[in-house]
């Protein structure tokens, strides 16, 4: 969250603008993420190759 507000600030995007996007913008990053990891464990991908199972 900091590294939105902070990115945000240095693309002059006003604090109050990032607070009332930060949510929408999280869900689409969620929903996209989530896809590519349905799409990944059909190629056996593994998201965290450092964690026993």
């Amino acid at each position: 969250m900091s590294a939105a507000l902070a990115l945000g600030q240095a693309l002059g995007v006003p604090p109050l603008v990032l607070a009332e996007l930060l949510a929408s913008i999280e869900a689409v990053m969620v929903l996209k993420l989530n896809e590519q990891m349905e799409a990944g464990q059909d190629k056996g991908f593994n998201p965290s190759p450092f964690r026993s199972a």
